[in-house]
């Protein structure tokens, strides 16, 4: 299986006075699914005095990136910096990356996209058309209404918000729907994952 570096929610335990980094199960089963071994990232490497993160990673080696759901931009400085820094890992190296919900958005965000608060898609279902086209779960009350500049559009959900980008040069995509929420994995999900992750660029080094 190919390694893959995932990031990680923080949640913040007031009792213990801790903040802990969390994945869902059921991403990492979604994950090995598709034929791939997640790994998850330490948040608060990227702060270190010395280069942490990237020494992780070079450790690993992974063959793509995940930017996992969870948490708003800006609420958590720790995994803000170290998604951050996942993604100038994954530029330098022309790895593939996946955004997954707040993922999608930390992507637009970071190539210059503006957030806008949005209604009627918070645990809800609803159908996206585009290149990616079907019916999706909904989990987001922040959205993207216009493309940021270096992404095509994949889905559009019929309110006009959109569900899925592609980066125009590199191999990233980022998605609004969990795939790893749905009762049984979409068969669908799992192919435009194998099909992102297992690409090479051909300026790959």
């Amino acid at each position: 299986m190919k390694p893959l570096a995932v990031s990680q929610r923080v949640d913040v335990v007031t009792a213990r006075g801790e903040r802990r980094d969390a994945l869902d199960q059921r991403l990492v089963a979604f994950l090995r699914r598709a034929g791939f071994q997640p790994f998850p990232v330490p948040n608060g490497l990227a702060n270190c005095q010395f280069d942490a993160l990237s020494e992780w990673l070079n450790a690993i080696t992974p063959a793509g990136i995940v930017l996992s759901g969870g948490n708003d931009i800006g609420d958590c400085p720790e995994r803000d910096d170290t998604e951050r820094t996942l993604c100038l890992y994954a530029e330098r190296r022309r790895l593939p990356v996946l955004g997954i919900c707040r993922g999608m958005q930390f992507l637009g965000v970071l190539r210059g996209g503006t957030l806008v608060p949005v209604e009627g898609h918070v645990a809800t279902r609803h159908r996206v058309s585009g290149p990616y086209s079907g019916e999706v779960n909904s989990y987001h009350n922040l959205g993207f209404v216009t493309l940021p500049e270096e992404f095509h559009m994949l889905a559009r959900a019929d309110d006009g918000l959109i569900e899925a980008i592609r980066h125009k040069e590199m191999p990233w995509e980022g998605w609004m729907w969990h795939p790893e929420r749905e009762p049984e994995f979409r068969q669908e999900d799992l192919a435009r994952i194998q099909a992102l992750l297992n690409q090479q660029d051909v300026r790959q080094s």
